[in-house]
């Protein structure tokens, strides 16, 4: 541990920028939405706020009375959230680089806090066992969420602020409502504990890292495992999707930093959206839409189905292509004339009653 940041740039040749400043190992890092700022965390207790630029000022908060463990900025950039081993999550105000409030209820470490996409809530995980969801207004807990067997080691919301994912020390994953609370999803699939996880952009897949060495991406829709990924030669200990979903990176106590690229692909058929079939993990062909997904209540599968690298791509004939282009677009003309047909239906339908209305009203000034 070399207690500094190294900022890459991911363009061919270019540098990259050595940042000292912490006096212990850096924990976590986390860059502001607009790139402008980032926040890193260090078992010296400290968070600092850098200026990632050739001279990479930055900006110390004698933050925690224990290691830090977990640096969140909020979507607005406003505020800050941290999390220790001193047990509590605290909240900063970025600009005005001023403490703002502690969040006290958990009995053991806590490992990582992130805000919701709408900043409204906080979650935190722990080596209570427990992750725990918090009204950042009220700053009560509004929830605690008691189901791993062990340390849970890592927490974050699903893109559309509807549900949360959480991994443990008891090697599982678990999805959970943030309204109803309900247990949605959950994944037995790495041998050993799982350290981190991250959802894509578009919130269908989630990419998981474990003590096993492994990288698992994870089919939400579906509730199943897509791949497991090799290349750490120890455990993997963090990974997170860039902002566009175009690629994910991961780091291991093998001291490597992975980046790999996506291979998420949608094709576009009329109104709908079917994806194809996924290249080769070094690769990429596209990006999913970023669409609010519904996660589907399926507990995921523990058998791993699938081998470890995935399969090369289909390679389908023009024709066969341009076939079904032509059946999708007579497909959507059907679609369309059957919702006109339904349109004057109910037209035809309302008229009807009308007549009927006005005829009951005629029988009744007879009667009168």
């Amino acid at each position: 541990m070399d207690s500094c940041l190294m900022v890459w740039n991911m363009k061919p040749q270019s540098r990259a920028y050595r940042y000292t400043g912490h006096k212990d190992a850096v924990t976590c890092v986390h860059f502001s939405p607009s790139g402008h700022l980032l926040a890193s965390g260090s078992r010296d207790k400290t968070v600092r706020i850098w200026i990632p630029n050739v001279k990479g000022e930055s900006t110390v908060f004698r933050a925690h009375t224990a290691t830090v463990r977990s640096v969140h900025f909020c979507s607005d950039g406003q505020s800050l959230v941290t999390a220790s081993d001193d047990k509590t999550v605290k909240v900063w105000s970025t600009h005005r680089q001023k403490f703002l409030f502690s969040l006290s209820q958990h009995i053991n470490w806590v490992r990582c806090a992130k805000f919701s996409p709408d900043g409204r809530l906080i979650v935190s995980a722990s080596d209570d066992k427990t992750v725990k969801l918090w009204d950042k207004t009220s700053r009560e807990c509004v929830y605690s969420y008691c189901e791993h067997g062990g340390f849970v080691t890592h927490v974050d919301f699903h893109p559309s602020g509807t549900c949360i994912a959480a991994a443990g020390t008891d090697n599982t994953v678990k999805v959970w409502d943030v309204r109803t609370h309900r247990l949605l999803q959950h994944y037995q699939l790495h041998t050993a504990a799982v350290n981190a996880l991250s959802f894509h952009p578009s919130g269908q897949y989630l990419v998981t890292a474990s003590s096993d060495s492994t990288l698992k991406i994870l089919d939400l829709m579906e509730g199943r495992l897509l791949y497991t990924l090799h290349g750490h030669q120890g455990a993997a200990t963090t990974v997170a999707f860039s902002r566009t979903g175009e690629y994910f990176a991961s780091g291991g106590s093998d001291e490597q930093v992975m980046v790999w690229k996506s291979n998420f692909d949608v094709a576009e058929c009329g109104e709908g959206k079917v994806r194809r079939p996924p290249a080769t993990v070094a690769s990429s062909t596209g990006n999913l839409p970023e669409v609010d997904f519904p996660i589907p209540p399926v507990r995921g599968r523990s058998q791993e189905s699938l081998q470890s690298q995935p399969p090369e791509p289909v390679s389908v004939p023009q024709t066969l292509t341009s076939t079904l282009e032509h059946i999708v677009g007579q497909l959507d003309v059907l679609t369309q004339t059957v919702s006109i047909l339904e349109q004057r239906l109910t037209l035809t339908e309302d008229k009807l009653k009308q007549c009927l209305e006005n005829q009951q009203l005629i029988m009744q000034k007879k009667t009168l």
